[in-house]
């Protein structure tokens, strides 16, 4: 199996930045596509941004200008750095990761624990 660790939560004013990173680990694996879900305060988690394995990057409109999507294969990480933070963009982060592992062939999707983000003044 994969697992996902993520870092860099925590709280900001309202313009402020931060950055998010997503470190998958396990066996003999291979990430396809990482992606980015956030979860609002009593609403449902939504995709905000993805990056697949050739590097191709999609976005929620709801960020597109402020949030960029990047990842370092080489340490099978995925970075989320989110400029101009407003209060719609508080709640909580989850990494996510479409992977297959070689030994035993497996086809997986994991879930990061979840990194939460308060924008405030």
């Amino acid at each position: 199996q994969v697992q996902l660790v993520e870092y860099g939560g925590g709280s900001v004013q309202p313009g402020g930045s931060l950055r998010l990173s997503c470190a998958a680990s396990g066996s003999r694996f291979r990430i396809n596509s990482m992606n980015w879900h956030h979860q609002a305060p009593g609403k449902e988690r939504e995709l905000v941004a993805g990056v697949s394995s050739d590097g191709s990057t999609t976005y929620a409109d709801s960020v597109k200008g402020r949030f960029t999507v990047s990842r370092d294969n080489a340490q099978n990480t995925v970075y989320l750095q989110m400029n101009s933070l407003n209060p719609e963009d508080a709640g909580v982060y989850y990494c996510e990761a479409d992977y297959i592992t070689y030994d035993p062939l497996v086809v997986g999707r994991a879930w990061g624990q979840g990194t939460r983000v308060t924008v405030s003044s």
